[in-house]
């Protein structure tokens, strides 16, 4: 093995730079994803070697390397506390990858290099799968490619490298679509994924507490995407239901076990609203759908509480067709234990407002009134719907309602359902989304982070469960319109919903448009939409077997044809090349046996000439050493090319 290192070819001064573009080529979109001080460390590690490299100056000794190496570790460690896992992972093998270059003597150490820059390429991917990224990672990849090339070609200049290397891409297109749209989709990865890969996903959570919601909603990101097959419905109409909240400790409310069922468990009356959804990753099991869902997807189930949920975490993006009445009858013949869940309180929070609601009643002929009679203290007292409440203490509610009176939507639905339970109505706090927006461009209805919202139900003896949003009391703009409408002037919002930036929202609704195409026809290409295709094309039932074995052929003839064609570039395009076959070409004219033997060396070759024709042996020699020089040396000499073809040209045998 060691005589195998001694001899192995070593590394040039530009094929280290090309490594190092590399390098920085794959950790530059990675230091987005990194803390700064681990990107920082490995930039400043690259921008050392370069500099060691520039200035000829020896390597640092292995025992800093090792320092580094483990500082790094240690820090890592202590960021995730762990170093196992996608994040501490992918950190660590950017730090690695700008630390190898340091210990790098000779081809193989830079073979490897390139594989490790590959593998954190497909890290990318780990964070985003968006236009954005794999843009990315194609010029990315242009680069590593080309410092592929130049472990090879070391005498090229960096233009034709990268040329090069895009060229190889483009041929490898036609390949990589038929693979694409062939080979069989699969559900899930050939391989496990990390415990914290989803770590990152963001959305509604599975419980409630004061400045929840208010911190979601100042996010832009898509939460899902609708397209109706007939009109949509008014914006005071869309409300997406999402978790329902039945348990409150005092601090936070939280989701309750509800039950399942079989059948839709409300009365629908009306007609039907169809759809589709397209929903984002949030690592939860909640599905979405206007109030109330009238049909249960694939893999999902529908509960008492009228909420869908998914057999397993929303993990990656989900298309489901769904089905929506917007008016019903649900919950007229409630069960008792569902009823008085929807009554407890916790004891010892909130006197004040367990008065409140004591008087309400007190005052009230029926629950209706009691409901109208709290929507009513809403407006009568300066109560202000704001983004940016003061914080509220152990009695939150009481805090709330007589004292600060600013608040977000969580805020007022907490309240008005604390106080109904203390009136002696069964009531809950349902979570989701209201709004949404029509993207002129592909017609599909945004839903956005910033449309996540709270509001409470009640049971009415007589009438079942009706909702009730206590926000569109207060701030009637945030339903009838968005949350920028309903917040006071001055106040922080949304970045698209700045009323004066109308040429961003266009932009964005562009980009947003080609997102859907991108995720729809590539992120969205399973194995449902694979044999719609297949049957297009006239197989109705593909055998995947055959398919496979026809795919491995193809790829066989694919590449000998790849092979040939190169081949040929290589000869027809090499310039050193060109100019020995020149060469060669003369002295087969000039007949006497002088043509080359195909078992013959530029060498034995000039040696043999210089016996046959002793009186060129000068020229001979030197055309024979620049050709050598050219093809098997590893110093770039830019004037020997134009020297070897001088020479050739006035070459006369």
């Amino acid at each position: 093995m060691a005589k195998t290192e001694h001899h192995a070819p070593p590394v040039t001064q530009r094929q280290t730079l090309w490594l190092a573009a590399a390098a920085l080529a794959v950790g530059l979109p990675l230091s987005l994803h990194l803390p700064p001080w681990l990107s920082g460390l490995a930039g400043l590690a690259l921008a050392w070697r370069t500099w060691l490299l520039w200035r000829r100056f020896p390597l640092p000794p292995t025992w800093l390397l090792n320092l580094i190496a483990l500082t790094g570790l240690i820090g890592v460690g202590a960021h995730y506390r762990s170093i196992i896992g996608k994040e501490p992972g992918v950190a660590l093998l950017t730090l690695f990858l700008a630390l190898k270059l340091f210990e790098m003597r000779n081809r193989r150490d830079a073979y490897a290099i390139l594989l490790l820059a590959l593998f954190l390429m497909l890290a990318h991917f780990f964070y985003s799968q968006s236009i954005a990224t794999a843009a990315a990672m194609i010029i990315t990849l242009v680069v590593v490619i080309g410092a592929m090339i130049a472990l090879n070609h070391d005498r090229e200049t960096p233009l034709p490298i990268i040329t090069r290397a895009g060229v190889l891409l483009i041929q490898a297109l036609p390949f990589m679509v038929v693979l694409f749209v062939l080979f069989p989709r699969i559900s899930s990865p050939l391989w496990g994924l990390p415990i914290d890969a989803y770590s990152g996903l963001t959305g509604l959570s599975e419980r409630m507490s004061p400045g929840a919601i208010s911190e979601l909603s100042l996010s832009d990101e898509i939460a899902f995407r609708a397209k109706f097959s007939g009109s949509p419905p008014p914006k005071s109409a869309r409300y997406w239901r999402g978790p329902v909240l039945g348990y409150f400790d005092g601090r936070t409310w939280h989701i309750t076990p509800p039950a399942v069922s079989a059948t839709l468990p409300y009365r629908p009356m009306g007609p039907a609203l169809d759809y589709e959804i397209t929903l984002e990753a949030h690592n939860r099991h909640w599905l979405f759908a206007l109030e109330l869902p009238g049909q249960v997807p694939d893999g999902a189930l529908i509960t008492s509480q009228y909420q869908l949920v998914s057999k397993e975490p929303v993990r990656n993006r989900l298309r489901y067709p769904m089905r929506s009445h917007l008016t019903q009858r649900a919950g007229e013949e409630e069960t008792e234990s569902t009823r008085r869940a929807a009554l407890a309180l916790p004891a010892g929070f909130n006197p004040r407002s367990r008065v409140l609601g004591q008087e309400l009643r007190a005052g009230a002929r029926n629950d209706r009134e009691v409901v109208n009679a709290m929507l009513a203290h809403y407006q009568e007292q300066p109560f202000v719907y704001t983004l940016a409440p003061p914080l509220l203490g152990r009695d939150s509610m009481d805090e709330f309602l007589f004292e600060t009176r600013r608040g977000f939507c969580e805020h007022f639905a907490a309240s008005f359902v604390f106080v109904m339970r203390a009136a002696g109505i069964p009531a809950r706090v349902v979570t989701g989304y209201q709004g949404g927006e029509i993207n002129p461009v592909d017609g599909f209805m945004l839903v956005r982070q910033s449309d996540a919202h709270a509001w409470a139900e009640v049971w009415l003896s007589g009438e079942g469960w009706q909702r009730v949003d206590p926000t569109a009391t207060i701030a009637p703009n945030r339903v009838e319109g968005n949350l920028a409408a309903a917040l006071p002037i001055g106040e922080s919002r949304p970045l698209l919903g700045q009323t004066d930036m109308a040429w961003l929202r266009q932009m964005r609704y562009q980009w947003e448009a080609l997102s859907n195409r991108w995720n729809q026809w590539v992120l969205g290409y399973d194995s449902k939409r694979q044999t719609e295709l297949m049957r297009i094309l006239g197989m109705a039932s593909p055998d995947w077997r055959a398919m496979g074995s026809l795919l491995a052929a193809l790829s066989v003839i694919l590449m000998l044809l790849l092979t040939t064609w190169h081949l040929r570039q290589w000869q027809r395009l090499d310039p050193v090349q060109a100019a020995w076959r020149h060469f060669e070409n003369k002295l087969e004219r000039r007949g006497r046996g002088l043509g080359r033997r195909s078992w013959e060396g530029p060498r034995d070759y000039g040696q043999r000439l210089v016996t046959a024709i002793p009186g060129k042996a000068g020229e001979i020699t030197a055309i024979c050493q620049l050709y050598e020089i050219l093809r098997y040396g590893t110093v770039r000499n830019d004037s020997a090319l134009p020297d070897l073809k001088r020479r050739i040209v006035r070459f006369s045998p």
